[in-house]
């Protein structure tokens, strides 16, 4: 179990490498995309989620906030995740 979950905390690492943290709100955009990753990959999740469909999921979330802000992220990354 560790080693799953430490698998799992590896690819969100490398998948947040993808995502800047500046200027805010990307560092939330980062925060909420480690917790719901992490859930998407975890065994508790309800459906199964590429990496690209749970950013936009988080994206589309922070928009409520942030209607103006123009999120950025490496589209091709995300894309190639599918």
């Amino acid at each position: 179990m560790a080693d799953k979950l430490k698998t799992m905390q590896e690819s969100v690492k490398e998948e947040l490498e993808h995502i800047p943290d500046w200027p805010d709100p990307q560092g939330e955009l980062r925060w909420v995309y480690n917790a719901s990753r992490m859930h998407s990959l975890g065994k508790k999740a309800t459906s199964k989620q590429t990496a690209k469909q749970v950013l936009e999921g988080c994206i589309s979330r922070l928009k409520n906030d942030y209607p103006d802000f123009q999120f950025k992220y490496d589209e091709d990354f995300f894309n190639k995740c599918g």
